[in-house]
């Protein structure tokens, strides 16, 4: 006997489905999977609201992706490292992020080769082939997680990696058809109508899903639509008919704006009109630009590709990479390093996070923990020595106190990051720019760091801003936000995907 189906609703002049699950005397909690069409769908954002809506009617559920590949991670409070995407659906849920959200996280080097963060900790890197070859291991740990998470949460809201057929795939998709196979939770399927072929995507994904897994694929959410919703109404009949499954909502675009996943963001950001202009230089392994996502919101923020002219920005940023050495190779060959001296000569804000950080200075010896063995001389900005030693990195939420030092540090004063890294830097006599970490310049205008999410801090975003507009004569001040995003992502999914009925479930 099924243990979910469907009840019809009409919002406005738009119908469609909403979940429900008939009572059952030991069901004590219900788990969804929400897998997409392709990557970029939208499912880390509707996993996100689902959180957030199930929260706000007072029911706790975990977020889940048992597979993440993303340069984009965060620190947990006891130091582990998991996907950016999980750590921010846990804040929607109102849950402490944990490394059981995330179990597995893949961050690319290069060359077909990613490093495995396993539970919050590196595990070794590995070249594609030889990671299918690990994954009843990992399939293994990631359902041991969900078992963990359910006993503490009691509910699940799963995320899928990438498009769910991936018929060459299924005999290691951990992610998806084998997860989904294990667990046997109701499956809801998201597509992206702004790509265009909405219907071949939804039509063509749940006829290639094995049988068992197609089995459980309870309903449809069309995301990132335009226009009047109405003039969709046959589209929805026409797909509901040809896939025998319901439309639970067809959702607009919105701008609504939640920290990004991965590189794949970076093409659909909008740079504001401003008289201020960062320059953050788009790495070829770049990682956490989430870094910067509040600034952006505080004057144009522009990703550079490496070698091209950085005239036009008060600002330089090198941000952090995931092989800070292929990386520095690029920025010299492309010329990048000369352009960025011709900025610090000019008088222009140099920061360096992270990776970057490394990169500005003189030189870097690896013993082959994050490329091939030897020296390689850096942009040499900075006079110091950064040394990988072993395949250890440090992970950690910090909070720090600004040395105060020149005209930027001078206006903050306590601020908290987190830092993941591999390699040491000795500061060599400069002066420190925060409390224990970090190095910056004599004119306080070229500033060193391993501090991710130091511009997350308004006090620091606000200190960079407010400087570079009071040296060009522009007026700023810190722009007013609205509420908590999540809360107005909830709204925004809650108005067309109907969640009024589910909260009975969970009861």
């Amino acid at each position: 006997m099924s243990t979910h189906g469907f009840i019809r609703f009409n919002y406005g002049n738009h119908k469609g489905y909403c979940i429900i699950i008939p009572f059952q005397s030991n069901l004590r909690y219900m788990s969804v999977i929400i897998l997409g069409t392709a990557s970029h769908v939208g499912k880390s954002t509707m996993v996100a609201a689902i959180c957030r809506i199930l929260k706000r009617h007072g029911i706790v559920a975990a977020p889940f992706k048992s597979q993440n590949m993303s340069l984009n991670s965060w620190v947990t409070s006891d130091g582990g490292e998991i996907g950016i995407a999980q750590a921010m659906q846990a804040h929607a849920a109102g849950l402490e992020p944990c490394v059981e959200m995330n179990p597995i996280l893949l961050k690319p080097k290069g060359d077909q080769t990613s490093q495995i963060v396993l539970l919050g900790k590196p595990y070794r890197d590995v070249h594609a082939g030889e990671y299918y070859k690990l994954t009843d291991e990992l399939l293994s740990v990631a359902l041991e997680c969900t078992k963990k998470l359910t006993e503490r949460y009691g509910s699940l809201v799963i995320e899928g990696a990438g498009g769910a057929a991936e018929v060459n795939l299924y005999d290691r998709d951990i992610a998806n058809i084998r997860l989904a196979r294990s667990l046997k939770f109701p499956v809801i399927l998201v597509a992206d109508i702004e790509r265009g072929g909405v219907f071949a995507q939804v039509y063509g994904t749940i006829a290639l899903l094995p049988d068992d897994v197609r089995s459980l694929v309870t309903g449809v959410i069309i995301n990132k639509f335009r226009g009047d919703p109405t003039l969709f109404n046959d589209g929805i009949k026409i797909l509901e008919d040809l896939v025998h499954l319901p439309v639970l909502g067809l959702v607009p675009v919105t701008d609504i704006e939640i920290p990004s996943e991965d590189s794949l963001s970076i093409a659909d950001k909008k740079n504001m009109s401003s008289d201020v202009r960062i320059g953050i230089i788009r790495l070829s392994h770049i990682s956490n630009f989430t870094d910067f996502e509040l600034l952006e919101k505080y004057c144009q923020v522009s990703y550079v590709k490496p070698g091209s002219s950085l005239e036009e920005f008060d600002a330089i940023i090198l941000p952090g990479t995931k092989n800070t050495i292929e990386d520095l190779k690029e920025i010299i060959s492309t010329g990048a390093d000369y352009e960025i001296k011709k900025a610090r000569s000019r008088g222009s804000v140099i920061i360096g996070i992270c990776g970057g950080y490394q990169m500005l200075c003189g030189k870097i010896i690896d013993s082959g923990v994050e490329s091939t063995e030897g020296e390689y001389d850096g942009i040499g900005l900075i006079p110091c020595i950064t040394t990988f030693k072993g395949y250890t990195k440090k992970t950690r939420q910090v909070s720090r106190t600004s040395s105060g030092f020149g005209p930027i540090l001078g206006r903050i004063t306590k601020v908290t990051g987190y830092e993941i890294h591999m390699g040491e830097t000795e500061r060599n006599g400069m002066q420190e720019a925060f409390s224990g970490e970090g190095v910056v310049s004599e004119d306080g205008l070229l500033i060193g760091t391993y501090m991710h999410g130091l511009f997350s801090n308004p006090d620091a975003a606000g200190a960079l801003v407010s400087y570079l507009s009071e040296r060009k004569g522009v007026k700023w001040k810190i722009p007013e936000f609205a509420r908590d995003p999540f809360d107005a992502l909830a709204d925004h999914i809650e108005t067309y995907v109907r969640f009024d009925k589910i909260e009975r479930l969970f009861n």
